[in-house]
Parts: structure tokens; sequence; C-alpha cells
């Protein structure tokens, strides 16, 4: 199988989008082909190898082209702004000598008194228009020559039949005496087709302006990797460009400069920003050994490193493919717009040539009848259509790229909108995936720097991971390990040496009473504990955990909030998994459960309704596959995890929340916009084919229609750009953890004034709001206008703020004041 991604050129609504589709499914050897209109690009999967000859070819007998590397899609795209002022040099003076009556101004008499001047003048200002709007024509007619008409053929017949009308009667204007033909002058529609032609240039040049902001985040991924790199050969250096780098080139990066491969350091150190692919908001420091990523930010200090993936193989390049295919992927949502428009362009003809018959049949002027044939042409609009979903999804990746989210699959992105249950694989998800010491307990007669000092002495020679836990502790506290004689490990059970001739024994309970220590004095609950010993007594305890993450909570919290059901997965024993899930408060556990019994446990799980399973992707690949969604946390730079249908690049279990918000805020737009672009079609063209007439109402001016017609795509673009104002709902909290020596809860009070409460559903109103956000806690509200609660001192409080004040307005009440104060 072999997957291609190819640019398309000359699409502007659905039809165009069904009749790609159609063309390259039939090619041989394409086994699977999905069109996006937002994006203008064409998937294609390939049972074997790519035929790209046999696929362009196809795309051209349909009316369409294919971008190559020579052509530049930028370059040959049409500029609709400059068409739009083009036609508008004919429209506006077209539009004012068609009006004059109306408008109350004169004709000049040389004018007025001569038709054929005035046909012929009108003539020659129509000229600019038909040129601007040329691809309506050279596209339109092409495409109904294939079978295949899409809007381009609605507006080219329906402008053509305007100017081709206006024709025969200027014909007959310029053969006839001036004095017989004045009334003829009234049956000319080259303003009209010049004003439709104007407007609908008008709505492209605002629609893609719209789409070009929506691949905003797509621009800044691909800006990120500086385009050359100074190249050191033989003792020199000189800039070239990244192109012309190799596997195992030396690059020097100096300070304040990006990376621009993906390498491992030689020579040098410094601290590198690298956010975007590891989550870690803090520079990173770097030393020889260390892999540095493209796109990197160098923020000090000059270093050399040895190049190991070129330009398309880094991880940026990875996450840029991620994107990308995000937002030319197809949710299971858009295949109802996707079946209406391949039968949406034949039936409108159908009904604009029905429209016309039945007014001439009635007895109504031609005049009317191809006014109402012309309208129900232009007002028509498959765009719409073809726009709803994929603009919602191309943002919504954007959007997620942003905040380290990324969607592989516009399925994921939908079925995350239905979640009921969650499951959460606990080790390096909801904790950190390393131990850590999490307790200190110091016998009577004994201190802490000691108990540490001895502890660390004996475990720097360990290499059993607690040894580590003990050592990073150590330093937190200023303390350093000393050197030991004697050492002995003693596999399973703990290590012993002599400090200063002090026999010192650190293990487990077990370890220490086989030596004869009385171990009477300990604190009863000691699970994971180290116990120390000096001199054949008890020192001390230091207890040793995989601690929860500091976000871990919030999400939970977030996810019963919202009625979802948690579910904690662990090999670990039942009774450590009851403990981390009581501190987390997920009623349903699952413990003692290998690796490859995970996706059992996933498929027992959903039966209850659409089901994601968290996990870190690295021994969870058939649970994260069997779920309906699966989302693999913490991946970093290994963004390509095949089985996750979404990545989270920072390891914070507050992504998946934000990541449900995200599916659910785009599952609605893409809702409205489907709403919107039906509805539109299904008032619009019966209004535009007269109906209204039948009860004395008014019928559409074709020029209208084409106004209506442009704005209808305009809007569903604008409505999709509204996922860029999408935000976390949560405050960010420090990942820092403060020395046990000196931990504790800072706990702050926040003072809230509130103006607009009138009674008491007001202030239930904004408790419910205020209760809603995450990082609050006991909220109380009065009416008069005070509203306070309370919050914990690490949630960054500027950010709280915002979030409060937001909840609040969104509310219909306004926040004046917010106070911050330390309990």
């Amino acid at each position: 199988m072999e997957i291609q991604t190819l640019d398309i050129q000359g699409m502007t609504c659905a039809s165009c989008v069904r009749a790609v589709e159609r063309a390259v499914a039939k090619v041989p050897g394409v086994s699977e082909v999905a069109v996006n209109l937002a994006t203008e690009k064409a998937r294609i999967v390939f049972q074997n190898s790519a035929d790209l000859t046999a696929v362009r070819q196809a795309v051209l007998d349909a009316g369409y082209q294919v971008a190559t590397p020579e052509s530049e899609k930028a370059s040959t795209a049409p500029n609709y702004f400059f068409r739009f002022v083009l036609a508008l040099v004919s429209a506006v003076p077209l539009m004012l000598l068609s009006m004059s009556p109306v408008l109350g101004f004169p004709l000049p008499p040389f004018l007025s008194s001569s038709p054929s001047l005035l046909v012929a003048l009108e003539l020659l200002l129509s000229v600019p228009a038909i040129v601007a709007g040329r691809q309506f024509y050279t596209v339109g007619f092409r495409s109904l020559v294939h079978l295949s008409p899409n809007m381009d053929s609605l507006v080219a017949v329906g402008t053509a039949a305007a100017f081709l009308s206006s024709a025969v009667t200027a014909v007959l204007i310029f053969t006839s005496g001036s004095g017989s033909t004045s009334h003829l002058v009234d049956h000319l529609y080259f303003d009209t087709g010049s004003t439709i032609i104007a407007l609908i240039l008008m709505g492209k040049s605002l629609e893609a302006r719209a789409k070009g902001r929506s691949s905003a985040a797509l621009r800044q991924l691909l800006s990120l990797a500086p385009p050359s790199a100074w190249l050191v050969e033989e003792g020199e250096t000189r800039r070239v460009p990244v192109e012309e780098l190799h596997l195992g080139d030396i690059v020097t990066v100096k300070p304040g400069e990006k990376i621009p491969l993906d390498g491992v350091i030689v020579q040098g150190s410094s601290a590198v920003e690298e956010a975007l692919l590891t989550g870690e908001s803090l520079p990173v420091e770097k030393s020889p050994g260390a892999f540095v990523y493209a796109g990197s930010l160098n923020t000090h200090g000059s270093f050399q490193f040895r190049v190991e993936k070129l330009s398309g193989e880094t991880a940026l390049a990875g996450i840029v493919r991620l994107v990308e295919e995000a937002q030319g992927a197809k949710a299971p949502i858009a295949r109802l717009a996707d079946t209406v428009s391949g039968y949406f362009v034949p039936v409108v003809f159908g009904i604009a040539v029905v429209t016309l018959l039945v007014w001439l049949v009635t007895g109504h002027s031609l005049a009317f009848a191809l006014t109402s044939c012309v309208a129900v042409l232009v007002i028509a609009c498959p765009c719409a259509l073809g726009l709803a979903t994929p603009t919602a999804i191309m943002v919504a990746s954007g959007k997620g790229a942003d905040l380290g989210i990324f969607f592989k699959n516009g399925e994921a992105l939908e079925t995350l909108n239905k979640v009921k249950t969650v499951l959460w694989d606990k080790t390096g998800t909801l904790t950190k995936g390393k131990p850590e010491v999490t307790s200190t307990w110091v016998a009577p007669g004994h201190e802490l720097s000691t108990l540490l000092i001895d502890a660390t002495s004996v475990e720097q020679n360990s290499e059993h991971p607690l040894a580590a836990a003990l050592l990073t502790f150590a330093q937190s506290q200023g303390v350093a390990p000393q050197p030991v004689t004697n050492f002995l490990a003693v596999p399973g059970r703990g290590v012993q040496a002599q400090r200063d001739g002090v026999a010192l024994l650190v293990g487990n309970e077990e370890f220490l009473r086989s030596q004869g220590i009385d171990l009477a004095q300990a604190p009863a609950e000691t699970a994971g504990a180290l116990y120390v010993a000096r001199s054949g007594q008890l020192e001390g305890l230091l207890t040793v955990a995989d601690s929860l993450r500091p976000t871990s909570v919030a999400a939970i919290n977030a996810l019963h909030a919202q009625g979802i059901h948690t579910v904690l997965v662990t090999g670990d024993s039942r009774t450590t998994a009851l403990k981390v899930a009581q501190e987390l408060a997920i009623q349903d556990v699952e413990a003692q459960v290998l690796p490859g019994e995970k996706a059992q446990v996933v498929k027992r799980h959903q039966g209850r309704g659409a089901t994601v399973f968290v996990g870190d992707g690295i021994n969870d690949a058939p649970a994260l596959a069997q779920a309906d969604v699966g989302i693999a946390v913490g991946a970093g730079a290994d963004v390509a995890i095949e089985s996750a249908g979404i990545v989270l690049v920072k390891a914070d279990p507050r992504g998946v929340v934000d990541a449900i918000a995200l599916s659910q805020r785009t599952l609605q737009i893409i809702k409205q916009n489907l709403f919107w672009a039906f509805g539109y079609n299904v008032v619009g063209i019966p209004i535009a084919a007269g109906v209204l007439t039948l009860w004395g109402g008014p019928s559409l001016n074709p020029m209208i229609a084409a106004f209506a017609m442009s704005l209808s795509s305009v809007s569903v673009v604008t409505n999709a750009l509204r996922l860029k104002k999408f935000h976390s709902k949560f405050p960010q909290v420090a990942e820092k953890t403060l020395p046990l020596a000196e931990e504790r809860k800072v706990t702050m009070k926040k003072i809230i004034t509130v103006e607009g409460m009138t009674c008491g559903h007001c202030v239930a109103r904004v408790t419910k709001a205020l209760s809603g956000v995450a990082g609050l806690r006991g909220v109380q509200v009065e009416l008069s206008g005070r509203a306070q609660a309370e919050t914990d001192g690490q949630v960054d409080q500027t950010a709280l703020d915002g979030l409060l004040k937001n909840a609040v307005e969104e509310a219909g009440y306004t926040v004046t004041q917010v106070q911050t104060l330390a309990n």
C-alpha cells in the first residue's frame, strides 16, 4: 500500500470534489481517495505502487489540474481580489446606467436619444466583467461537457443567459431604427451579468482570505525550521541551504538560532526551547550526546551537532504531515453533504429549466421567466455544502496543534464528541512514571539531614530506580552522599555498607528484620517505604512512590462534571490501585491487568458507548487500537504513534479534557454550518424561482441572489474561524514539586465583585458559572454582588482570573474586580 497527497487546482464547490473523487477512483490500482475542498488536496491510497501519471490524466479529463513542483500552486491560484476589482469596473457604471431613472438622475442627451450608442457603451463596459469571470466559463462549461457540472457551471450558464439575451436585444437595436427600439433598452441585462460576477468574486475573495487564516497554524509550523544552516567542513563554517545537508554532517548552531535538522550534539552545550515537540515550557539543558530537534530554539551558547535526520524525516516534518493529514481528513458527518452534492447541481439545472418553462407556459413575460431562471442558477450554492465540514476540521486541527493536541483523522475528532467512558492507564499517564520520595519519618533522637546522608551514601552505588529517587530528593534538600566501604547489594531486599566505620542498612521491612533491627516504633502505614538503620538501630523511613501528576485530579474532576465515566487500568495490586483511585475519585478500577490484557478490558467497557483509552503509547498499542478513540499522552517528538487516533505532546492529563472540549465545539460548528448550508438552499431556491409571487410577494433579482450566494460561503468559513478563539479551560499549574521540608498547601482566597445580579436566580447562575471553573472550590455568591472562592497557590492566578471572568460574563453578568488574598 502507498499513500500520495496531490494538490488539485480548479475546484470551487462540493460537486467538484465529487467529480475528482469519481475520476480518480476509476484509475486502476486506487483503493481509496478523499478530496478536501478547504485544503484543495487529494489523499490517494494505492493498492501497490502509485501510478501518478494515470491519476493526473484522470483529474485533467475531469476538468481540473494537478499542481506540480514546477508550477507552484500559490503562483497559479486565481487572484480573486484583483478580478473582483476588474469586474467592479464593469458593474458600477452599468448599474448607474440601468438604474438612472430609479436613482433620479437623467442620462446625458447623447445617450438617451441614441439607444444604439447606449447599447454599444453597455456592451463595451461588460467586457471587463467577462474577462474577470472567464474561469467560470472555462471551468464551468468544461465540467458540463464532462457531465460533472459544478458551481462554476451554474454561474456560467446563469450569466451567459443574461449576456446572450442582452446580445440578441442589442442586435435587434442595431439593425432597427432608433425610434422603434427604445423600449428594448429595458430588456438589457448586461448590468445583471456583470454584477453577479463581481459579487461572486467578492465572496470568493473573502472566502480565500478566511481560508488563509484557517491554515495559519500550519504555516506557523512550516516556518519553525530555518531554510539554511552553518555547515562545518574541514574546520571552516559556511552557510548552506538545508536541502544540501547530508546524514553525518556537522552543523553549528549559534545563540538565538533555530535548529535546522534533528541530530545529536557532539560539542558544546546550551538550553533549548522545544515546547512544540515535548510540551516542556522551560528550556531544556543540552550537552554532548543529547538529541536536538529541528525547529527548536537555541537560547544561549553555541554547539555543534551531527545530522541524524534530513528535512522530510525530522520530528517537525512528522508533526507537519500529521496536521496536514488531519486538516485534509473527512469526518463521517460530512458524508451527508458529499451525497447531496453529487446530485445538487444537476437538480438545480432541472429546477431552473422547469422555472423558465412554467412561467412561460402560464403566460408570464420572457423577461420575468428568464430573470427567475437566472436567479435560481446563481443563488444555488454547493460551495457552502462543500466547505461546511472541512473548514471546521481544518481550523480545529490547527488550534489543536497550538495546544499540543494532534488529531490524526476526522473520525477520531468526531467520535471523541460522543465519549461516554474514559479508561486511563495509570503509570506514566496519571502518574509521573518515575518514583520519587513522597514522605519521610525520622526516628526519635535522629535528624533528617543525617538520615538522608546515610541513605544516599549507601544507595549511590545502587542501580535500582529507587536509588535515583533518593539521590534526587537529597539533592533538593541540599544533601550530598559521602564515600562508603564494604558495599553489598542483596537482590530484592536492600543494600548495606559502612561510612566512617558505622554500619548502614537500607531496604525493605523484611531485610531489616533479618538483620535484627527493632522496627516496633516505625509507623504502621509503611507501603512503599525504605527503612534506614544506623549502628543496629532504626534511623527512619523514606516513602518512595510513583506520585500523581499535579494536574491529574483536575482532569478527572472535569470529566466527572461532564458525566463521563472514568476507569483506572493498572498492573499494580488492587490495594495500590484502590489507593490511587481514591485520590482521584475514580470509582471503577481494573487492577493487576497485564499489558496484553488491556485491549480486552477496553472491549468489555465498550458496551457503555463510545470509549476512549488514554495511555503513554509505550505498551498500550492494542488498547489504543481497540478503543473507539485512542489517546497517547506525553508522546513528545514521537507524534507518529500508529495506534493512537489522537496524540498529546505534553504529559498532561488535562489535554484529554481539552481534546474532548475541542471536539464538541468543532462538531457544534459543523452542525451549524450544515444547517445553514442546507437551509439556505432549501429556502433560497424556491424564492429565486418566484414562488412568493404566487401570493403577491416579490420576485428575487438575480443580483441579490448572487450576493446571497456569496455571503453563504463566506458565512460558513467565518463561522468555522470562531474555533480559533477556543482556549483551554484550565489555568496553568506549575510542574515542579516543593522540597518536602518546605512543602505545604498554600491556599488563596478569591474575592470577586459581580454586577448585574437582581434575584436569587442570578445568584444561582453565577454560582454555577464559577463552580464550573477548574481550580476554584468552595464558591459562595451573595446577592449584594460579592462572591468568594478558594484555590491552590500553585495555580497561575492571572490565568485563573481570566477564566472566572469569562465564566461570569458568559452567564450574562460583569466582573468589575478580582482580589487574591492569602489564607
